[in-house]
């Protein structure tokens, strides 16, 4: 039986207010969300997982499609499954390093590559969670956080429910980047396009696609 166990959020409750960085310019929210997936879309993944900062190294050119999807008005939302945690083998406090780092060299690559949202599971496959990808939880709290951001609204106290019935209207170009068949399933369960990247390359294989409204994304069996 699947669980409304809550993703966790980097360095913030999950249900807190969240403060939306300005995009650059003139640029406004065209309305849409990309979800992404981290080892094999923004950074290099391991079999092993990235278990300390230092393991973390950014694929070639991501910062500069992340800030391509800020000049086009897109908010960003880092949604990623990270079982090591309550697999007794680091803690939050290793992952919020990780983020961290994560963040500050993105930013120093590109200072319009900037995360709106960083969502993360740490929930083994046993606990069965609805914020464990393919689960869609991490992408329907990443809609309720956002656009509650975007109105200058408080969380609603019935978004922890995670319902489908609760969530906002997703923008036509909201997508779901990922690497792995359980991204394709959760941004399909989620109903938004979704783009399977090769792992060694990453987000910029795809970021033309992304920006093209008339591509629906990839279709998987």
């Amino acid at each position: 039986m699947m669980k409304q166990l809550l993703p966790h959020r980097h360095k913030s409750k999950i249900m807190e207010k969240l403060e939306l960085l300005p995009f650059p310019g003139d640029v406004t929210w065209n309305g849409s969300i990309i979800y992404l997936d981290r080892d094999g879309v923004i950074n290099i993944g391991s079999e092993d997982y990235i278990n300390s900062p230092d393991e973390l190294i950014i694929l070639p050119g991501v910062a500069d499609s992340l800030a391509k999807l800020k000049l086009a008005g897109f908010r960003l939302c880092l949604v990623t499954n990270q079982s090591p945690i309550n697999r007794g083998l680091w803690g939050h406090d290793i992952l919020e390093k990780i983020h961290d780092k994560l963040i500050a060299e993105l930013l120093n690559d590109d200072k319009n590559a900037f995360l709106d949202l960083i969502l993360y599971s740490p929930y083994a496959p046993m606990e069965n969670s609805i914020a464990r990808k393919p689960e869609p939880g991490m992408l329907r709290s990443g809609n309720i956080i956002i656009n509650s951001a975007e109105l200058n609204i408080e969380i609603p106290l019935e978004s922890s429910s995670l319902s489908p019935s609760i969530l906002f209207s997703e923008g036509g170009m909201s997508a779901m980047v990922g690497d792995r068949y359980v991204d394709y399933l959760a941004g399909k369960s989620h109903g938004v396009r979704t783009f399977i990247v090769n792992p060694a390359i990453g987000l910029p294989q795809v970021i033309s696609r992304i920006l093209d409204k008339n591509d629906k994304g990839d279709v998987m069996q």
